[in-house]
């Protein structure tokens, strides 16, 4: 909680600190000569409400979306002696990184791949998928099963949320600046706001939007790689690694999973090019050889 609230009072911050920059620039200044009657302040604390707003009810229903879209099953009592190995294993690990045990579950899907989601590190969902059970060695397993710990551990759904926060609220906020602009400057309306501001605003959410996500992308990657020192931690950094070449090993192969988790599961897929900035993940070469470097 504290972590949340500190967040959030960075946040705040900078939301102020963008005010002031703007004033002291004389922004409010050219918009008002320009005929543009608006107070940024304001503008701000609205498209923070909303911006926040929107990311913390995705990672509060996010445990729901997650089992609904993946067809995820609870295991509540295991039925079988790979479901309990599964269930000790996550409480095993769940004890060692020092979190409660989250809730665990199985998701009907030919490709190897697991994710966690929840909307603090107490409250969490980690899940594996069916093929991954099949094919992986119980070493491999229980090493993407640390990695999922770790971005419980880590808080990374929470962190993840808040940042996404702070990008919905500049998006909103940049929209509806520039809608103001092409309104009252561009086609001189006079009278409220027109066509023109509505027009303008929602394609340059768009725009903003899909730029913003190439932010908190790079985040992810990051995370990723903390993610991955937590699994060597708990489960060895030679397991580990050989999940990895699995994964790599794997690669091509169809993923069904939802954009939505990807960003929180263990295979990303794969991405070239300018799509690279949009990745979720980094390469699994990339991840590798930080943990070889790592020992």
């Amino acid at each position: 909680m504290m972590r949340i609230l500190l967040f959030l009072a960075t946040n705040l911050a900078v939301v102020l600190i963008a005010s002031i920059t703007l004033s002291l620039f004389g922004f409010n200044g050219f918009m008002a000569a320009n005929g543009v009657d608006l107070d940024l302040s304001q503008l701000l604390v609205f498209c923070a409400v909303f911006g926040f707003a929107g990311s913390l009810f995705s990672l509060f229903i996010s445990k729901w979306m997650a089992k609904m879209s993946t067809g995820t099953q609870i295991i509540s009592q295991p039925r079988t002696r790979h479901e309990q190995w599964l269930l000790q294993t996550v409480e095993q690990l769940s004890r060692e990184a020092g979190i409660k045990m989250p809730e665990v579950g199985i998701f009907p899907a030919y490709e190897a791949n697991a994710f966690a989601t929840g909307w603090n590190k107490n409250d969490a969902l980690v899940a594996v998928s069916q093929g991954l059970l099949e094919r992986f060695s119980p070493d491999e397993v229980k090493a993407v099963l640390a990695h999922e710990i770790g971005h419980v551990a880590n808080g990374d759904m929470v962190t993840l949320a808040l940042i996404q926060g702070v990008v919905n609220t500049f998006v909103m906020f940049f929209a509806r600046i520039i809608g103001n602009f092409v309104d009252k400057v561009i086609f001189k309306n006079e009278e409220g706001q027109g066509i023109a501001y509505y027009v303008a605003t929602i394609f340059a959410e768009l725009v903003l939007g899909i730029l913003a996500s190439a932010i908190v992308m790079w985040f992810s990657r990051k995370r990723e790689f903390r993610a991955d020192e937590a699994g060597a931690r708990l489960a060895g950094t030679s397991a580990m690694i050989g999940a990895l070449q699995r994964l790599r090993a794997e690669q091509g192969m169809p993923v069904h999973m939802p954009d939505t988790l990807n960003a929180f599961g263990i295979n990303g897929g794969i991405k070239q090019g300018f799509a690279r900035m949009f990745m979720s993940h980094p390469p699994l070469e990339e991840r590798i050889d930080a943990l070889r470097r790592r020992g």
